[in-house]
């Protein structure tokens, strides 16, 4: 049976690490918040059992500041680290870090971040298991535009382009015809630099857009096998 844990750092801020907090108190475990030193006065600081400054304000010299975190994690001698969301959650570098460092990284494997990151590997994962996918490119997109329009016309119009690695929206066009189809690839396949921390490669995919439809099934498991899913 697991030991539990007495003792968890939120790498993470605001209202996100509030959250984690509160959930942390109902189950009787102690909370290290980090903060960068413009947070100090925030309240998941001043609530927190415990509170590391981790760095100055920029983002890139704090909250993914990842020799900072587990730093943090080390001197206050917490057992595992949660990640919220944003930030490092979705770095599968960072979870490896984490376990390697010694702490339990509260979230998926670093394997599987690296698995469902990459839509091309997600939808070829999923299709294995028996789970049914939007109509849609089997793999990443290549450069004859002649092959391209006719996959679009095989999904049929509208379709969404995405990049393999994008995320949280971030790295999508949609396209309602063969004349926007060129462009729209070229432009997605092109790493935007306000997006260069989510897109890390150019590997484009297609799908049919789905209109008027509730498209998003949030599924959970943890370790012990229990699954819920909204």
């Amino acid at each position: 049976m697991a030991t539990p844990i007495k003792k968890i750092l939120i790498a993470n801020r605001g209202e996100i690490a509030l959250r984690v907090m509160r959930c942390c108190r109902d189950l009787g475990i102690q909370t290290v918040a980090v903060y960068s030193t413009a947070d100090r006065d925030l309240k998941h600081v001043r609530l927190a059992d415990e509170a590391v400054c981790i760095g100055p304000p920029p983002s890139a010299k704090s909250y993914l500041n990842v020799p900072a975190i587990i730093s943090a994690a080390e001197i206050t001698r917490s057992e595992a680290i949660h990640p919220g969301y944003g930030f490092l959650s979705e770095n599968a570098d960072f979870a490896e870090r984490v376990e390697t460092s010694g702490f339990k990284f509260i979230g998926p494997t670093a394997d599987v971040i690296r698995l469902m990151g990459d839509k091309v590997s997600a939808i070829a994962e999923m299709k294995a298991a028996g789970v049914p996918c939007v109509p849609g490119s089997d793999g990443p997109l290549g450069n004859d535009s002649q092959t391209n329009m006719k996959l679009a016309n095989e999904i049929g119009y509208p379709i969404i382009i995405k990049a393999a690695g994008g995320g949280g929206g971030r790295g999508m066009r949609v396209v309602r015809s063969d004349e926007e189809l060129e462009e729209s690839i070229v432009m997605t396949q092109r790493i935007d630099p306000h997006l260069k921390v989510n897109i890390q490669r150019a590997n484009v995919t297609i799908e049919q857009l789905l209109l008027d439809v509730a498209s998003e099934l949030s599924v959970g498991m943890c370790q012990l096998g229990d699954l819920i899913y909204i």
